[in-house]
This record gives C-alpha cells, structure tokens and sequence, in this order.
C-alpha cells in the first residue's frame, strides 16, 4: 500500500472531521484567473454538499457566478505529524432563497456552539434577507491525518 492510501481518511473519518471544523476555505476563481480564498462558516448536509451563506452582493459570489468551480479546504493541526485535513474541489450553486438562508443560519449559529433560543429564526432571518445560499456538491475529495503514520515521515 502506497504512504496516501495510508493517511487518507474514511468515509466516516471525513464526516467526522467535516461535521467538528468550525471554518472552510472556500477558494473561487477572480476575474483576473487569481484565487480568491476566504474563510467561511459551513455545514454539510446528510448528502455531503456543502453549505455556507454570504451576502448576495460579495466578491465571492461575483466570482462564483461567473466561474462555479471551487476548491474547499478544512484543515487542522500545528505540527506536521498533527496535520489532517479535507480538500473538496466541486462545482457551488447560488441560491436566492430566505427561508433556506435562515434555516442554514439557525444550522451555523448551533454548530458554533449557540444556544437554540426562542425567536432565534424569526431575528437571524432578517439578515437572511441580503444574503444568498452557496452549495457546493464534492465531485472530487482528497483527505490526510497525519497522524495515522505513527510519527513516522
């Protein structure tokens, strides 16, 4: 067995590692042909798209609607026996939709660790009003722990 086959995650582990990171790179394509990569909130959804929301007006959805291709990049450790990480390149749709901005939001307050509260919908979906719902369906993922070499390199 070859060393990548060694540290790449399972199907599982991928979940497990996607469902606990806070932040996802989201890497879109400029005007210009640069990278453009931004730190964002995310969840994933049983079916393994990836969704995040951003105001309708930024330069990343300008960049996405023009070129949907994106790379996504969760990753954690300090140390290169710690690394472990998920690269996610794939195709991210644009969708205008309040409800389903809202929904994603309450998701995203949650999983950062907030409490559900009473009218917690009703106050986050007025910022869902300026803002749209980016999915991304992985069509091709590449994975790594690190740790799984046993500090062997």
């Amino acid at each position: 067995m070859n060393r990548r086959s060694n540290i790449a995650f399972t199907a599982d582990e991928e979940a497990a590692f996607l469902r606990q990171a806070k932040t996802i790179i989201l890497c879109s394509v400029d005007r210009d042909g640069y990278p453009h990569a931004v730190a964002m909130w995310f969840d994933v959804d049983p079916d393994g798209a990836v969704l995040m929301t951003t105001y309708g007006k930024s330069q990343k959805v300008k960049n996405l609607r023009r070129n949907p291709k994106v790379t996504l990049l969760a990753e954690s450790g300090l140390t290169y026996d710690q690394l472990k990480g998920v690269m996610i390149r794939g195709r991210a749709e644009v969708i205008e939709d309040v409800e389903r901005c809202t929904q994603l939001l309450v998701r995203i307050h949650l999983k950062m660790g907030g409490e559900s509260i009473p009218g917690l919908e009703d106050a986050v979906r007025e910022r869902a009003r300026k803002r749209v719902l980016l999915r991304i369906v992985p069509e091709r993922t590449s994975s790594w722990d690190h740790t799984k070499l046993g500090g062997v390199y």
